[in-house]
């Protein structure tokens, strides 16, 4: 299961360049994901309250501070465990970012 911020959600960087719902289905379309939902905009833990995991994955690159998170799932009676996924090695093309960049400097070449 795959929670997908929304775009209101994003203050730590750029605003994402792929709307929410085009996140939303890319994410979902994937064969390793069971489900896909987008974010609370109010209440980022209402999402969790009604998927139940056992475990809560953050990315490498997520701005979330893990020891809040565990904190706020205790108080909320959340048993699921937090852990962080390592960084890995960044493909050129691996966020919609470097993609529009390249093609932007491609076009500039024309």
């Amino acid at each position: 299961m795959v929670i997908v911020a929304k775009d209101v959600n994003v203050k730590h960087k750029p605003k994402p360049v792929v709307p929410e719902d085009q996140r939303l289905k890319m994410v979902g379309a994937l064969k390793i994901v069971d489900l896909a939902i987008l974010g609370d905009e109010k209440d980022i833990f209402r999402p969790i309250e009604q998927l139940h995991p056992d475990i809560i994955t953050l990315g490498f690159d997520q701005h979330f501070n893990p020891d809040f998170l565990k904190t706020e799932l205790v108080r909320r009676k959340i048993t699921a465990k937090v852990v962080r996924v390592i960084a890995h090695d960044s493909c050129e093309l691996c966020s919609s970012r470097k993609i529009i960049s390249k093609a932007l400097k491609r076009h500039e070449n024309l």
